[in-house]
């Protein structure tokens, strides 16, 4: 197991105690681990950062639905801080199916935070008035967004679809028989052409009123209490200005993060950009008193040796950045190479037993009463 000094063990600790319950958070009504794990996030990114892995524990490079398994744990003995979970099959399957996939997506995230980490949920949202799934596919798919918000004549659909999340999340309940918390990330990748809620296929207006309709909707009319709300776009800014640009207010966001993969190693290594992106985002966090993380990036098959420490942890300690997390893509269960986390055997293997050997990251077991 990592090791951390003693005094960084004292002062989580310490912090743990001491901290107020401030609340910055946008639902004013937040349950007190909610808040918690807010103020935990914000204090813990001053020194540190959360490594995150997409559905580590539901599968992994070659096996599925193993009990307590994770890639990352095989390679160094913790699974990842922040578990990465999607809403996917929330909608657009059968009924019977979707109740199945409620009930073990519910299991996997009470079982994370019993063991103390965090989740993150994205939603990669099936077309709610047309085929083509979550993707945007010319001919098939429509622009759904103008359907479903307010005024939209599939806002009643949407308006179903939002209650079974607000139900799912109402029954989240942890060892303890507290509300368990959440990251919840949608409509991310906003800014790019390949989902069809993407820049291309709906206005800044229309957007923001899906964003903020889904807020106040699941907040304020369904009860749920224990979300924290992340706005993620691509990296398809250079300035705070582009960053903003269908950036729904502060009092409709606690998160802000950015999605990275093409400046670290997919079409380009620019650490430099990235770094300049990163800090945008953070800044932002810092004068908002609003989280700030790096909710999506990886290198597919990680044919780099050295790419944890000196692409991703390199990057991470530039600028004096405070990111509550850094998370890479998902290893398929089933493909040979789409994969963005080591596994025994992968040639990254020994660099990301570095990376988690830095005092810089924190993994699962290193987590302190994050909810207290």
């Amino acid at each position: 197991m990592k090791l951390l000094s003693l005094f960084v063990l004292l002062s989580l600790l310490m912090f743990s105690c001491s901290k107020t319950s401030t609340n910055h958070l946008i639902d004013k009504n937040a349950t007190a681990e909610t808040i918690n794990l807010f103020n935990n996030l914000k204090e813990t990114s001053k020194k540190h950062i959360l490594f995150g892995h997409q559905h580590a524990t539901e599968y992994g490079h070659g096996w599925k639905d193993d009990k307590n398994r994770s890639d990352v744990k095989s390679v160094v003995g913790s699974h990842p801080a922040v578990i990465g979970v999607d809403f996917i099959n929330f909608s657009g399957i059968s009924e019977r199916r979707t109740q199945q996939v409620m009930h073990e997506l519910k299991k996997n995230v009470e079982d994370t935070y019993n063991r103390g980490g965090i989740t993150t949920i994205a939603w990669h949202f099936n077309n709610p008035v047309s085929g083509g799934g979550f993707y945007w596919k010319d001919s098939i798919s429509k622009p759904a967004v103008k359907y479903i918000i307010p005024g939209g004549e599939a806002h009643h659909e949407y308006k179903n679809i939002l209650k079974r999340i607000g139900y799912w999340a109402n029954n989240l309940k942890g060892a303890d028989g507290k509300s368990v918390p959440v990251i919840f990330r949608p409509f991310h990748e906003f800014d790019g052409d390949w989902f069809w809620w993407g820049k291309p296929y709906c206005s800044k207006e229309e957007f923001i009123s899906l964003w903020q309709f889904t807020v106040s909707y699941l907040r304020d009319e369904l009860g749920v209490h224990n979300f924290i709300y992340a706005f993620s776009p691509d990296n398809r800014f250079t300035t705070e200005e582009e960053f903003l640009e269908r950036y729904p207010g502060d009092e409709w966001v606690d998160m802000v993060g950015m999605d990275n993969y093409a400046d670290l190693g997919r079409d380009r290594y620019d650490l430099e950009t990235a770094a300049k992106k990163l800090k945008i985002v953070s800044d932002y966090a810092k004068e908002k008193h609003k989280l700030a993380a790096f909710t999506e990036t990886g290198l597919e098959s990680i044919p780099n040796t050295t790419w944890w420490t000196d692409t991703l942890l390199k990057l991470l300690k530039e600028n004096d950045l405070e990111l509550s997390y850094v998370l890479v893509w998902r290893n398929d269960e089933n493909s040979p190479t789409h994969y963005y986390a080591p596994f025994p055997g992968q040639v990254s293997e020994e660099n990301f037993k570095a990376f988690y050997n830095d005092e810089f990251t924190l993994f699962e077991n290193d987590l302190k009463k994050m909810y207290d």
